[in-house]
């Protein structure tokens, strides 16, 4: 069965960098696009980055946008989220998501959630 599990959560001062990843098993990582949600605190769930099956298009969230680095590699069937200039606000449990395409969560929306990593951004 599909099985998303993310890691490299943790605390982290503001300013600092952290790169979460997800290794994913179960189905074809090359053929679906993927995508990293999160959920600060006491509130909503928060698209941050979307990529293509293949790796050539990349789509982020305008708060993280400069930010942050979504990549992919298929020969290890692993999402990465790379994350600069952290803010307080980026405090939140990050999921690694399938979407249900090859091209991206708005064209056909996401099926598959991994259980997420907490990153506590806080000095």
């Amino acid at each position: 069965q599909v099985q998303l599990v993310e890691s490299g959560g943790g605390l982290v001062q503001p300013g600092g960098s952290l790169r979460l990843s997800c290794a994913a098993s179960g189905f074809t990582f090359s053929s679906y696009a993927m995508s990293w949600v999160r959920q600060a605190p006491g509130k909503g769930l928060e698209w941050v980055s979307d990529i293509n099956n293949s790796g050539g298009s990349t789509y982020y969230a305008d708060s993280v946008k400069g930010r942050f680095t979504i990549s992919r590699d298929n020969a290890k069937n692993t999402l990465y989220l790379q994350m600069n200039s952290l803010k307080p606000e980026d405090t939140a449990v990050y999921y690694c998501v399938k979407d249900r395409t090859m091209y991206n969560a708005a064209t056909g929306g996401m099926d598959y959630w991994g259980k997420g990593t907490l990153v506590t951004v806080s000095s």
